[in-house]
C-alpha cells in the first residue's frame, strides 16, 4: 500500500516546518497541516507530515507498540530514510498515543550540557480542542491557553507537567489529531483544572 508523500517536498516542507516553529513558539495554539491523509486510522495527516518534516537519515525513531506496523515502517524508510530504533531512549523523536504513557518508558531528557539531546514525542490523539481541563501557562502564552483531550490523555500530560522539574533538560511534545496539531515545548507549565 503507498503512503502519499508531499506534493512538492521542497516547499511544502519548509511550509510545515514553519508551522511546527510557530506551534512550537505558542504552546496550545491549534495549527492545521494540509498533508494527504495516510492509510488506515492509526496515524492521523498531522502526524504524517510531522514525520515527513522532521525525519531525515540522521534521525532515530521509535514507535509505541501499537503503532509499530510494517506499513508504517516500510513507508518511514522509504519516505524519510530514518532509522528505527528498539531503545526509546536513543531516539530523537518517539511516536506514540497516551495510553503508552501510562507505563513509565525512559526517554532521552538530554543533559545540562545537551538539553537538545532529548526525544520529542509525537502524539497521536482521539480528542485535540482549544478549550478543556488543561490550563497552560509560560514563554510564549500571554496569560494563559487550554486544551481539551481525551481522559486517556491524563498520563501523557502528568509526565509533560513534571517536565518542569528538570528544565532545561526534559521532553517536547507534538500533540496531533486529524489534521491539527499543538505544541508543549518542556518550558510549558501544564495544569489540570476543574
Amino acid at each position: 500500500m503507498l503512503w502519499p508523500t508531499l506534493n512538492d517536498p521542497v516547499h511544502d516542507s519548509q511550509r510545515l516546518f514553519r508551522q511546527l516553529l510557530s506551534a512550537m513558539s505558542e504552546p496550545g495554539t491549534l495549527h492545521t497541516l494540509e498533508v494527504s491523509s495516510p492509510p488506515g486510522d492509526d496515524i492521523g495527516p498531522a502526524l504524517w507530515g510531522v514525520l515527513l518534516t522532521l525525519c531525515d537519515l540522521d534521525t532515530r525513531v521509535w514507535l509505541a507498540p501499537g503503532l509499530d506496523t510494517p506499513e508504517l515502517c516500510e513507508a518511514l524508510a522509504f519516505h524519510t530514510g530514518c532509522r528505527l530504533s528498539d531503545d526509546p531512549a536513543e531516539a530523537d523523536f518517539a511516536l506514540v498515543t497516551p495510553g503508552v504513557l501510562a507505563e513509565p518508558i525512559a526517554f532521552a531528557l538530554g543533559s545540562d550540557e545537551y538539553p537538545d539531546r532529548s526525544t520529542t514525542l509525537l502524539v497521536a490523539l482521539d480528542t485535540l480542542e482549544p478549550t478543556g481541563e488543561w490550563r497552560l501557562t509560560g514563554p510564549g502564552i500571554a496569560l494563559r491557553r487550554q486544551l481539551g483531550l481525551d481522559a486517556a490523555a491524563a498520563p501523557l500530560m502528568a509526565r509533560l507537567a513534571a517536565n518542569r522539574e528538570s528544565f532545561p533538560c526534559g521532553l517536547d511534545a507534538i500533540l496531533t489529531c486529524g489534521a491539527r496539531l499543538a505544541a508543549l515545548p518542556r518550558s510549558t507549565r501544564i495544569e489540570e483544572v476543574a
